[in-house]
């Protein structure tokens, strides 16, 4: 498996909402590839968001490791009040609506 394939296919994965990918948002984290499990974390700005938002992100990222024949696992957590401010920062300037 190549990791940094991998990781190259997470970063390209891009928020429903926001002109930005997962990762420049600061919401994937951690990401870790070995044999054939890659792991990661999801990290919301707030818990309570949306299920369909949440469950379209979590597809996304199931969809760009799946051609690497690895099991994702997903670590959904909050964000610290910091990674927040700079997510709704982020999502200010580059909202799609």
């Amino acid at each position: 498996m190549n990791e940094e394939a991998i990781i190259q296919a997470i970063q390209r994965v891009e928020h429903p909402e926001i002109s930005r990918s997962l990762v420049d948002l600061g919401m994937v984290q951690d990401i870790q590839a070995s044999e054939d499990v890659v792991s990661l974390k999801l990290v919301l700005p707030f818990l309570g968001i949306p299920t369909a938002v949440r469950d379209y992100m979590v597809h996304s990222l199931q969809q760009a490791v799946a051609g690497f024949d690895a099991e994702l696992e997903i670590q959904v957590t909050g964000m610290t009040p910091a990674e927040r401010q700079r997510f709704l920062t982020l999502e200010q300037q580059n909202w799609k609506a």
